[in-house]
């Protein structure tokens, strides 16, 4: 998954590469006021607790939300379809762990946030800049400050 910073606009875009040649574009989300952007979010924290069955368990596994701008195909919604109650209690889980590590507080997901936050806000990635980031492990494939386009 690669999410894209572009402070001019305020806004954050990411996109998924499923397989060799499947590209799932993501949604275009506000930047926010110094925090992680939500969908970013939710994959560090499905990713640490290995949450198979939230939203990235189910774009990996080909869902096709409205919000990815991919056309909606019975499969795609079929994994939504069974996915649906895992989806929602993973928000819960993302939120309540987001919100203990704003505040502090220890969670599992402490180091990710940290390691994360860092490469986002403070180590360069300014506008145009990129992190990509492998599902589910986590792992960093490249975080890079791109130029901004002219």
């Amino acid at each position: 998954m690669t999410f894209k910073k572009l402070m001019e606009d305020r806004v954050t875009t990411w996109e998924a590469v499923r397989g060799r040649r499947t590209r799932v574009p993501g949604t275009t989300m506000a930047l926010g006021r110094g925090g992680l952007p939500h969908d970013l979010v939710q994959m560090i924290v499905e990713g640490v607790f290995g949450i198979e069955n939230g939203f990235w368990g189910s774009v990996a596994a080909r869902a096709t939300f409205k919000s990815t701008g991919r056309k909606r195909n019975r499969p795609g919604r079929a994994v939504i379809a069974a996915n649906r109650q895992g989806i929602a209690a993973a928000e819960h889980v993302v939120g309540e762990h987001y919100a203990r590590w704003q505040a502090g507080a220890a969670t599992p997901t402490t180091s990710a946030f940290d390691v994360i936050s860092d490469l986002w806000l403070g180590l360069g990635l300014g506008d145009g800049g990129e992190l990509t980031l492998d599902w589910p492990s986590l792992s960093l494939t490249s975080a890079a400050a791109q130029p901004a386009a002219d």
